[in-house]
């Protein structure tokens, strides 16, 4: 099948005296019936060139869907005399939230089934659900298209009723007041879908009625509300990626005026939580890597800060939690996350973990009289596990490791830390697991790479039941840590944003070259993967490097972003300033130019390609991808595969429902293993 060929319309965009053409530019239009036949072809041809290999992405669907337990439960949480907890049934694609009172032995009443909300629905997702204080009341949020515009909705707990009450155009934030019937929620800007107001609203009352509460007029801004762990508090969050501000109100007296905690003030971050009289802060006040403080909730200002945890160079707080015995902390040094029990007059201790790379957090933790924590840990190797740990007698205790149906062996595989040497010296650690009887460093293992290095989003090392797909064909998976994260400190983010954004890219190039050097792979064998920021970090590096990857999967990719940071009318653009720059201003126009992976597509060979898209995607809109993928076509001088998947019901997070999502998973790894020439060995 001959692939679709775009038109292109000349489009001149102008700025700083400097003029780029831009032939797709008309695609930026998803009411334009020619834009959705475009979309629909690229389809088609994606579906005609995977037809071969149709029945073997069916088998491998069913294969990942088959180490899921179908029937599955969370571990419950203990919280106002409640067990909370989640649960799925056999076949069903979405959970069901429950709750039994008491005891674990009490009968369990359902919360909300979201399969009987989904029924006959293309897409369902449920956000935020919070419960009134007298467990009487349940809010709930539900998106049905995938852009993550969500109504609010009221059910009666006592009698199962929905409520015909409902809030529509709300982000899905929002926590009840102390009054049983005072509900504060958030809602964003109709066309850059940003978090800007919070609202009041009365149960029974209409919308109408509804009144606004604070405005964030600062287009660098977001804002969400919630409650402090203790519930005596209303917090309202303003935050950019540089600056917060928060607003606090007792939660007993919701037509209260809000206060200020601390005035904003250009690069300086922080966020509070509040136990007993304190208000205790988590902050970068003249500590990059964070510490934490306290104040009372009289004069919670900054002159009135306490450290209670200095900063420290080499150790990054992530996460704190409060209990009435005990500070636990979630810290991060040299890019492996620690968890800290420190009693309130006592020494502290690390919890012990053996793996050689990891993720440990924080988890539920609801209670404050308690001397159990409750943490979750995971890695390449071991399935996700929850487990309660007695901060007194160090005792740790698995509630629950993830099932995989069939079977799961860890001593069958092995992971491992290595450090790659950047362009400008700096080590930068890569995470990678394999299976050992497939393994030999010989340069012809298939390798997949993957990164994101953007927000100071910090990629951990996770296990993933699905990839058991790749490692049991010889796949290597690694994980690079590279800058734009915060794997390594806060240090390691700033050091891949902005005028330093180039870092993320030729970090990666580095791990690859280096995983090349060491015999995991060879560039006939290496296949890298990101997605949205990351999927910018996918085009960047093979404008710069295609030579190197046999093969990349874009996932709903941010690759127009000169176009993109130039409109405010996009959403998310204008809270986006402080990580890429505004190319407004000269200096930042110039670099981003010199990176965007659109504006520097060449006449010159690419890897084999697959890329991704929603058409309801809210953070990276359809047509980036979409122009990105036609300007290739027209360009490259290849004959490898170039391929757009449009999801015409999803936006960013792709399919609603555990299983529909792995069928997308599955397409992306066929196209993998197809590249790879092992489809054959495995019909």
């Amino acid at each position: 099948m001959t692939p679709p060929i775009a038109s292109q319309k000349t489009k001149v965009l102008e700025i700083h005296g400097h003029q780029r053409n831009d032939p797709y530019y008309w695609m930026n239009d998803r009411e334009n019936p020619e834009v959705i036949q475009y979309l629909e072809a690229e389809n088609r041809y994606l579906e005609e060139t995977l037809k071969p290999v149709e029945s073997f992405k069916n088998a491998l669907f069913e294969e990942m869907k088959g180490r899921i337990k179908e029937d599955d439960q969370s571990v419950p949480y203990r919280k106002a005399g409640y067990y909370w907890y989640s649960r799925y049934t056999q076949g069903a694609e979405y959970p069901i939230f429950c709750r039994k009172s008491g005891s674990l032995e009490s009968p369990e009443e359902i919360i909300l089934d979201v399969n009987v909300l989904a029924e006959g629905k293309s897409y369902y997702q449920v956000g935020g659900t919070v419960t009134s204080p007298n467990q009487k009341l349940l809010a709930f949020a539900a998106d049905e298209v995938g852009r993550r515009i969500y109504t609010i909705h009221f059910k009666n707990l006592e009698t199962g009723e929905i409520l015909e009450e409902k809030i529509p155009n709300v982000t899905g934030n929002m926590t009840w007041a102390a009054d049983n019937r005072t509900l504060f929620y958030t809602k964003q800007n109709p066309d850059t879908l940003r978090s800007y107001q919070v609202y009041r609203h009365e149960l029974g009352d209409s919308v109408e009625k509804d009144v606004l509460i604070y405005e964030e007029k600062d287009e660098e801004f977001s804002c969400v509300v919630h409650k402090t762990k203790s519930e005596k508090c209303l917090l309202i969050h303003s935050e950019s990626t540089i600056s917060s501000e928060m607003r606090f109100l007792e939660a007993d007296n919701p037509f209260g005026d809000f206060k200020i905690l601390q005035p904003r003030t250009p690069h300086l971050e922080y966020a509070a939580d509040h136990f007993g009289e304190f208000f205790w802060i988590r902050t970068n006040d003249q500590a990059k890597n964070f510490k934490l403080v306290k104040a009372p909730c009289i004069a919670p200002q900054k002159e009135n800060w306490v450290d209670v945890i200095p900063h420290r160079s080499e150790v990054l707080l992530e996460d704190f939690d409060l209990f009435a015995g005990f500070l636990v902390t979630q810290e991060r040094s040299n890019g492996l996350t620690k968890i800290q029990v420190k009693p309130w007059d006592g020494d502290s201790h690390t919890i012990q973990f053996e793996d050689q790379t990891y993720t440990a957090w924080i988890g539920a933790n609801p209670e404050f009289e308690t001397e159990m924590l409750r943490f979750g840990y995971n890695s390449l190797v071991t399935p996700s596990s929850t487990f309660d740990y007695h901060m007194v007698s160090k005792e740790k205790v698995l509630l629950k490791q993830q099932e995989v149906v069939g079977g799961h062996d860890p001593s069958a595989y092995h992971s491992e830390r290595i450090w790659a040497k950047a362009k400008d010296g700096v080590l930068v650690p890569i995470s990678l697991v394999y299976k050992k009887s497939l393994f030999e460093k010989n340069g012809e293992n298939p390798l997949l790479l993957y990164a994101y290095g953007s927000y100071g989003f910090s990629m951990d090392a996770y296990f993933s039941s699905t990839r058991l797909s790749l490692l049991d064909r010889g796949f290597v998976f690694a994980i690079a840590h590279i800058r734009g994260g915060e794997d390594l400190g806060r240090h390691w983010y700033e050091d891949g944003k902005m005028l330093k954004k180039k870092n993320t890219f030729t970090d990666f190039i580095s791990c690859a070259e280096h995983l090349i050097g060491e015999k995991y792979t060879s560039p006939n064998h290496l296949y890298a993967m990101g997605g949205s920021a990351g999927g910018l970090l996918m085009g960047a590096v093979i404008n710069l490097k295609p030579e190197l990857f046999h093969g990349v999967i874009a996932n709903v990719p941010f690759v127009d972003v000169v176009t993109t940071m130039l409109d405010e009318t996009i959403p998310l653009t204008t809270g986006e300033f402080q990580e890429w720059g505004n190319p407004k201003h000269p200096e930042y126009y110039e670099y981003m130019l010199s990176y965007s992976p659109y504006d520097n597509v060449e006449a010159k060979d690419y890897p084999n390609l697959l890329v991704t898209s929603g058409l309801h995607d809210s953070q990276v809109q359809y047509w980036e991808p979409t122009k990105w993928v036609a300007k290739l076509r027209d360009l490259k001088t290849d004959n490898n595969l170039l391929l757009l998947h449009t999801n015409m019901d999803a936006g960013h997070g792709g399919a609603s429902g555990r299983f529909n999502a792995l069928k997308e998973l599955a397409m992306e790894y066929t196209f993998l293993l197809m590249l790879e020439g092992k489809i054959q060995e495995l019909n």
